[in-house]
Order: structure tokens, then C-alpha cells, then sequence
């Protein structure tokens, strides 16, 4: 029985001599373990030019031995590596049967230092300790991708736009698909009121992650509010709808903005003329907790109220009866 793979992702090996090395080991590896039943093929996977294993969004179909093979010889050439992450997917139906992500963990300095470094971002009070763990793993490594976002990252919470604004560039300029550091910039531009290059961004982070990827939802939420952000329902409308129709788990990060998404997409049906759509996203947002938007029962059921009496939809009187009865609970 075969199975959909999907493969994304880069390893960086640092330096020719480092490059040569893993590329005949992933070679002698492949033919003499695995008898050349892995996933990927060497000659598209390997960039001597950037001193990669680098690759790019790969489908393909394989038994559960291939798949093992190929995550083995990944994880192997992955120890070698100085930088870098890889993602591996095996899905049946959508569903989503093995995942994995692979990147070094050999004591080097420079992905030692990155590992300390990312593991401190994510408590909060740890800032500047983050930073020198970042800044000893770019010493180590000067195009170290992950760590100038994860630095990026940790300049934000410090208020510092500007000097995350330059890392989010320097993380592109090590890894010009990484998806997390034009979502970030994408971000930072809109807080700083920089237009230039923020759409782009943010079509940059969805075409370089896959919809198995939380994040590739999260930068098509923004970039639909970006459109809303600009009075461009019609422009947003693709975005809202992909959004709001996907069924995240709920443990996906996207699934809490469920109402918000649904409610939006409404809205924009609403002004570009699809009232009946519009009258049955409104219904649907009220299926879902409030989250973190806060849209509120109150907020839908008006909007929805007047789209129904504007329209001559049944339902209208209703809408208001219930909006009365949560005003009066709210007031009480």
C-alpha cells in the first residue's frame, strides 16, 4: 500500500569541504542501507551552490518502508548539518498519519547555541539571555536563518521593530523560503506603517509552507485582513473563504479564530453582493466559541438582523428578539 509524502525543508552544511562530505555519505547511505528505496532524488535535493540539502515542496508516493528509509537517511545527513529544518508528512485522505520535523542536534556550538536560544523565546522574562544564545549561534554561523528569526522574534516582545525588521531580512537572505521570517516581517512592516513589500510577504509565507502547516492559515488570515484593512472585501474574499471552510483540530492554532473568520466572511459577502452566502456564513460563525477577536453573539446576530431586513429574508424579527433579550441579560 502507497502513501502521499510531502517533503519540504533545508539542511545547511556550512562550507565545501562539510558539503562534499554529506553528500557522498547520503550517497554510500542511500545505495548500500536502503537500496536506493528513498523518497527523494539526490540530484534535485542537493544545491551545491548554497552548500544545501535543499528541499523543496516534494509529493510523492510511497510504501511506509520507503518512508522510513527516507526519514532515516534524512535524520542521518541532519547530524552533519550546522543549520536548517525539514518537515515530512505521510497522509491518507487528507489525513495526516506520520509527521516529522528533522534538524541538527550535533554539540557544535553554532547548533547548540540556536537550540538554547529558541528554547528560551518561548518563556516569557528570558529575553536577553535568547539574545546571546541567538547571537553566539550567528558568530558560529553568519547565515544562520533560523536564528536571526528566532532574534527577530525576540526583538519584537522587546519593542526593537527596527532591528527585527533587519533580522526578519537577514533570515531571508540565508533562506529565501523561510516562511516564518516573511510572516514576521510581514507583521513587523504593518506595525511600523511600511506598505511596501507587506503583501508580498505574506504571499511569500503561504507559497513557501504547505496547508498542513498551521502557519500557511495563519499568513492567509492576514493577508485577508490586510485587504479588510484596506476596504477590499472582494480582495480578501479567497482568503476569508479558504480560512473559514478548512476544519482545523482543535488543537490547530487557527481553529479559535473559527467565528471570527466566518463572521468576516461574511461581512465581505454581504458588500459584494452575495447576501444569501453572507445570511448562512453569518449562521455558521455563531456555531463557534468567541476567541480571540471576541466577536461576540450580539455583534453577529445584528449584522445578520439587518442583512435579513435589507433583503427580505425571513428571519429578521427573530434576529431582533434575541438581540433584545441579550441586551436586557447584559443589563441586568
Amino acid at each position: 500500500m502507497t502513501y502521499k509524502t510531502i517533503f519540504k525543508g533545508r539542511l545547511d552544511f556550512g562550507n565545501d569541504k562539510s558539503y562534499e562530505k554529506v553528500l557522498k555519505m547520503f550517497q554510500h547511505r542511500v545505495e548500500s542501507y536502503y537500496k536506493s528505496d528513498i523518497l527523494l532524488i539526490e540530484e534535485e535535493i542537493f544545491d551545491a551552490d548554497t552548500r544545501s540539502l535543499n528541499v523543496k515542496r516534494t509529493i510523492a508516493q510511497g510504501s511506509k518502508k520507503s518512508w522510513s528509509n527516507t526519514i532515516s537517511v534524512l535524520e542521518y545527513v541532519a547530524q552533519f548539518a550546522v543549520a536548517g529544518e525539514m518537515g515530512a508528512w505521510m497522509t491518507e485522505d487528507g489525513k495526516i498519519l506520520d509527521h516529522g520535523i528533522i534538524e541538527p542536534t550535533s554539540e557544535r556550538i553554532a547548533v547548540q547555541a540556536f537550540i538554547k536560544g529558541r528554547k528560551l523565546t518561548e518563556v516569557q522574562g528570558n529575553e536577553t539571555e535568547a539574545v546571546e544564545a541567538l547571537n553566539k549561534a550567528i558568530e558560529k554561523y553568519e547565515k544562520h536563518s533560523e536564528a536571526y528569526e528566532r532574534r527577530a522574534y525576540v526583538k519584537v516582545q522587546l519593542k526593537d521593530l527596527k532591528g527585527a525588521l533587519k533580522d526578519y531580512t537577514k533570515a531571508i537572505d540565508g533562506n529565501p523560503v523561510n516562511s516564518r521570517a516573511y510572516y514576521g516581517r510581514a507583521l513587523v512592516k504593518s506595525k511600523l506603517g511600511i506598505e511596501k513589500g507587506q503583501l508580498e510577504d505574506l504571499e511569500m509565507a503561504i507559497k513557501s509552507t504547505i496547508p498542513l502547516q498551521p502557519l500557511f492559515w495563519l499568513a492567509r488570515r492576514k493577508k485577508a485582513e490586510y485587504h479588510l484593512d484596506r476596504k477590499d472585501p472582494k480582495g480578501a474574499l479567497l482568503d476569508l473563504r479558504l480560512c473559514a471552510c478548512r476544519n482545523f483540530p482543535v488543537d490547530n492554532p487557527n481553529y479559535k479564530y473559527k467565528r471570527y473568520m466566518w463572521f468576516e466572511y461574511g461581512k465581505a459577502l454581504a458588500a459584494t453582493d452575495s447576501p444569501k452566502e453572507a445570511e448562512e456564513a453569518f449562521g455558521k460563525a455563531l456555531a463557534y466559541e468567541r476567541g480571540p477577536k471576541q466577536i461576540d453573539d450580539l455583534e453577529i446576530l445584528e449584522s445578520r438582523s439587518v442583512l435579513r431586513a435589507e433583503n427580505g429574508f425571513t428571519g429578521a424579527k427573530k434576529d431582533l428578539k434575541t438581540i433584545k433579550e441579550l441586551k436586557k441579560a447584559m443589563a441586568s
